[in-house]
């Protein structure tokens, strides 16, 4: 493939913003860490239009209100798959086949969405959230079969597709990936995302894409071009360039971790890619550390015996995501460090669990109102102190010297104690510090001794 090299995405960067800030429809997008759901987590690959409906109705009621915004389908809205008998569970990974138009546009599958996404977009608007899908990169193998013409062009799908087994996704089939080089590519993003952003869809998560710049150029041009503000979703995370962070920021949000799930190992995931990504944060464009698995997670596959485990039995059928049914495994306080980091890190907030079944402590979590700001406040915390297994990270307020959000987190499986000094939480020595806890509501005293749970945290407001 013919890549671009950084300095030339770095020039692109440069055109795509213009072009996006010359567009009479255009806003400045994503000026604090993006807020949603997103149905992998909890539908996998097989959301369904009645699951989808509940949880865009369970969303306006129940987040809503604290600034979540995005209802975003993920992968599979246009599969058409094969179904266990007299269920709606599906009976295969990935869907034997696609639904497809003319020209190789992804239509809603017929199987999962027999109305279309249509009055789904159309629903969250009215409820005023908004709407998302989730996109493989490249142009469908389908269309490569039926040699379809790129709409525009005298080209088709055959003279584009790039059927490297290097340059493909070795995850998911349904598309091969498009040679920028040649005549069309350009065009054939261009008409896919107009189709895309004609179905009223405000958010796109652009999947294996990342390492590909000359395909993430595309399609940022080609978001540009239709003049609508569509917020950009970069994936996947685990082994991502910092180095590449300017063509990145074609993007909104950039995933950096892999898919995470409710273990602690990847709240440990997590934790690494916080130091790695560090201060490349910044108004428009965030380090997203995936989704939060809370509540009730893959609805679509069998059920656990045990109701909490993400090994699959013999027999079950692998399904897209991790795991069998089952409600989140993380203790309450792993939770709390997962939510806590989740808003220190100033990393978007897209809940993952079936939300009309969410349950209260989560859902606490999800809305507590400090939380909330620390994490809108838009400033990924920095790394203050890290000794036997305890770490504290700290997030100024933005345009103040007198108010900031501290964390110490337990690093290990037993419980250990602290000593709250001013010289280990990162702050300046005064006679007016207060220090409160965030999830117990309850005031601290400073130099006091306190306890944290084991792979627990505390979290702290401070003001002085």
């Amino acid at each position: 493939m013919n890549r671009l090299s950084i300095n030339a995405a770095l020039m692109f960067v440069l055109s795509v913003r213009a072009l996006t800030a010359s567009a009479a429809t255009s806003e400045v997008l994503a000026q604090t860490p993006p807020m949603g759901w997103n149905s992998f987590d909890s539908y996998g690959v097989y959301l369904h239009e009645k699951a989808a409906f509940a949880n865009l109705e369970a969303m306006a009621e129940k987040l809503l209100p604290y600034g979540y915004e995005y209802f975003v389908i993920d992968n599979g809205w246009f599969g058409e798959y094969t179904l266990q008998e007299g269920t709606i569970f599906p009976a295969e990974k990935h869907a034997h086949d696609i639904r497809i138009d003319e020209y190789g546009y992804f239509l809603p599958s017929e199987v999962y969405f027999p109305n279309g996404l249509k009055p789904i977009a159309e629903r969250c608007h009215e409820l005023g959230l908004k709407f998302g899908v989730h996109l493989m990169r490249g142009i469908p193998r389908k269309a490569y079969q039926m040699d379809l013409p790129i709409k525009g062009t005298r080209y088709t799908a055959r003279d584009i597709a790039n059927t490297n087994p290097e340059e493909n996704c070795n995850w998911c089939h349904y598309c091969y990936a498009v040679d920028m080089s040649k005549p069309g590519a350009q065009q054939w993003y261009d008409g896919l995302i107009e189709h895309i952003a004609s179905m009223g869809v405000d958010m796109i998560k652009y999947d294996d894409i990342v390492a590909h710049p000359d395909e993430v150029e595309a399609v940022a041009k080609a978001i540009a071009k239709t003049g609508k503000p569509i917020l950009l979703s970069l994936s996947p995370g685990g082994k991502v360039d910092p180095e590449a962070i300017d063509f990145f920021k074609m993007g909104n949000m950039l995933r950096v971790t892999p898919d995470v799930w409710d273990e602690q190992k990847y709240i440990d995931l997590c934790f690494d890619a916080w130091r790695k990504w560090e201060g490349k944060e910044q108004p428009g464009f965030w380090i997203d550390m995936d989704m939060i698995p809370f509540g009730q997670l893959q609805l679509m596959s069998p059920p656990s015996a045990d109701g909490a485990k993400t090994v699959m039995d013999k027999g079950d059928i692998a399904l897209a995501g991790k795991g069998v049914h089952r409600r989140c495994q993380l203790n309450s306080d792993q939770m709390e460090t997962f939510i806590t980091m989740r808003a220190l890190a100033a990393s978007p907030l897209m809940m993952g669990g079936d939300l009309p079944t969410l349950d209260e402590f989560s859902l606490k979590l999800i809305t507590d109102p400090d939380m909330l700001a620390c994490n809108q406040n838009g400033v990924m915390g920095s790394l203050i102190h890290a000794k036997e297994n305890i770490e504290v990270w700290k997030s100024e307020k933005r345009g103040s010297s007198e108010a900031a959000w501290v964390a110490v987190f337990n690093r290990s499986e037993v419980v250990k104690t602290f000593v709250l000094s001013t010289t280990k939480l990162g702050l300046k020595e005064s006679p007016s510090i207060s220090l409160r806890n965030i999830w117990k509501k309850s005031k601290l005293d400073l130099n006091g001794l306190v306890k944290i749970p084991a792979n627990g945290v505390i979290f702290i407001a401070v003001n002085q």
